[in-house]
């Protein structure tokens, strides 16, 4: 799969232009927000489920197996908010700034194989 272009490209300051037939998948967002994956930094559109998040960094995910619904659990994830460690699927849950995911579902990890092999490791806090 070709690399995603320049202005999607992790760390890029500004929003991200619209790719043609890409509008009608994402929720409004005024800004990308940095979430925590299998501790690898992305960031994300804000205002969108976390499975949409991650096909923002990983388009394969639009070609998983995944019913969008909450029904057949391939987006099952584990993840830490505010310390509270929680189960939860990808599908229904809409990550915020510094959301931890924990761990994927086999399928979920899959689509996003390439995104974490490319993208950088967490900077662990400087106290």
């Amino acid at each position: 799969m070709a690399a995603p272009p320049p202005e999607l490209r992790l760390g890029a300051r500004r929003r991200p232009a619209i790719i043609e037939g890409m509008a009608d998948l994402y929720e409004p967002y005024e800004k990308l927000i940095p979430i925590e994956v299998l501790g690898k930094r992305f960031e994300v559109p804000e205002n969108n489920i976390l499975l949409r998040q991650l096909q923002f960094v990983a388009p394969d995910v639009g070609t998983g197996g995944y019913c969008w619904n909450a029904e057949c659990r391939y987006c099952e994830i584990k993840y830490e908010v505010e310390g509270r460690t929680m189960t939860g699927l990808a599908c229904r849950v809409k990550a915020m700034p510094n959301f931890k995911v924990t761990k994927l579902a086999p399928e979920l990890k899959y689509n996003i194989s390439e995104a974490l092999r490319n993208a950088p490791p967490v900077e662990p806090d400087k106290a």
